[in-house]
């Protein structure tokens, strides 16, 4: 229940990132076969396979390159960068919204359907676990530490006058980074549980 959800939402998080680019121009990540929906060019095999075989709610694909220097002309390298960062976790929050919405369709007009996923199985089951992954996926992602995609946002928003200071903390992103990791679940459970819970009225909407 979790290597299907996880596999298809780091797919679209990494389709995004070069779907975006390759709109602004930068084709490296179409050219490496990056730009596709197919999981298998996308998987990294500990971070997409092992860890969420092992029951590990976590994980990561391959990042996708993207060099701002092949932006068509007229996109500013900073500001490319920003979208092709937030694309991905854009995407997934558009996949957690499709998936609030698909489950209250179903829960309309096939409520039966609904009432026997209530013992953990079937599609609203899935659903609901594609839903958690990509909330916690756009927010875990957002979070301003390199390799993560908010510290791409922050690097492009950073004023002249403050970049010795991010870059300060970039050097201490490996340390950084682990800390996240470990205290993760206080950092992100709030904000999840905000936005799952306003993905819950959407649901409880189209119902």
């Amino acid at each position: 229940m979790i290597v299907i959800p996880l596999l298809l939402s780091l797919t679209v998080h990494e389709w995004a990132h070069a779907w975006s680019a390759y709109r602004l121009g930068d084709d490296t990540a179409a050219m490496q076969g990056r730009l596709t929906l197919n999981p298998i060019a996308h998987i990294d095999p500990i971070g997409t396979l092992v860890l969420p075989l092992l029951g590990i709610p976590f994980g990561w694909a391959k990042p996708v390159p993207v060099n701002p220097t092949r932006f068509r002309r007229g996109v500013k390298m900073s500001t490319g960068m920003i979208i092709t960062a937030a694309a991905g976790p854009l995407a997934n929050v558009a996949l957690a919204i499709l998936s609030a919405i698909a489950i209250g369709l179903i829960a309309r007009f096939a409520p039966t359907s609904a009432a026997a996923a209530s013992g953990g199985l079937g599609l609203v089951s899935l659903l609901g676990t594609l839903l958690i992954v990509n909330v916690t996926l756009a927010i875990f992602n957002l979070i301003p530490i390199p390799p993560l995609d908010g510290s791409r946002v922050v690097d492009g928003l950073v004023p002249h006058g403050w970049r010795p200071q991010w870059e300060s903390i970039v050097r201490l992103s490996p340390i950084l980074l682990i800390a996240v990791i470990y205290f993760s679940g206080p950092i992100i459970t709030g904000p999840a549980m905000y936005v799952l819970g306003l993905l819950g009225h959407l649901t409880a909407a189209v119902m």
